[in-house]
């Protein structure tokens, strides 16, 4: 899937943006995206507090998320729809690239 000019411009996520993102799939507040993201990775990936804000700013600012609800300070954010093809179109670059390296490498996917 070749991504369209308006969705291209946002390409490549960085690995941060990607897993705030992945977590948005479902409306999530701040502290519960990093707590995901922690425990999705299994503590390898750590988005900080700064670098998970600034990005919530930029994503919201350039229509990837959008607030979909406050719960006394706590702010859920939600992908647009628009965020959910910029997901997608990373995917399938990073599928590319994993396919790629294997190739090179001679290598086969886990579990085979």
């Amino acid at each position: 899937m070749s991504p369209t000019g308006s969705i291209a411009k946002h390409l490549p996520l960085s690995e941060a943006t990607y897993y705030i993102m992945l977590m948005l799939v479902t409306p999530r507040h701040g502290y519960g995206v990093m707590q995901q993201v922690d425990q999705i990775t299994d503590g390898v990936v750590k988005v900080g507090a700064g670098t998970l804000y600034g990005a919530l700013s930029t994503l919201e600012k350039d229509e990837l998320v959008t607030m979909v609800r406050k719960e006394g300070r706590r702010k859920f954010y939600e992908l647009t729809e628009r965020g959910r093809e910029v997901l997608r179109c990373h995917l399938g670059r990073l599928e590319l690239m994993v396919d790629n390296g294997r190739q090179v490498m001679g290598t086969k996917p886990r579990g085979e």
